[in-house]
């Protein structure tokens, strides 16, 4: 069996962090909008309006989610490096491995925030046909 490398665990640095980048992208924009749709709900409340914050609502504790899942795995990796570097080579395959759940969790999260995302505009959209 091929025993992991210093590289093998720092190759995952820059899709995670670009995935992170996304995630956060994604956060302060549903932040910006949630603090819209309350000033709105503020001065006149209404029910769809409501329905458009609990929708966002919803998808900001998926996002948090992500960036959880998505933080715990870089943070994986960087212990399976110094793991490895330690000679701790069985324990940081457990790690690696790890750290790979933990993504496969957070893309997972992920998708399911986009078809929630979705069928919000999709919503949003059906007064117009």
């Amino acid at each position: 069996m091929n025993h992991l490398t210093l590289t093998t665990p720092a190759l995952l640095f820059s899709a995670i962090s670009l995935i992170l980048l996304a995630y956060t992208n994604r956060f302060l924009s549903y932040a910006n909008l949630v603090r819209t749709l309350h000033d709105h709900y503020m001065k006149n409340p209404d029910e769809l309006l409501r329905g458009q914050i609990s929708n966002l609502r919803k998808r900001l504790y998926l996002i948090r989610a992500m960036q959880v899942l998505g933080v715990g795995s870089l943070l994986l990796c960087v212990l399976c490096m110094f793991l490895i570097y330690v000679s701790w080579v069985g324990t940081a395959e457990i790690v690696f491995g790890t750290a790979l759940l933990m993504l496969i969790a957070s893309l997972g999260a992920s998708i399911h925030e986009i078809q929630i995302s979705v069928h919000a505009l999709e919503l949003h959209l059906s007064d117009m046909q």
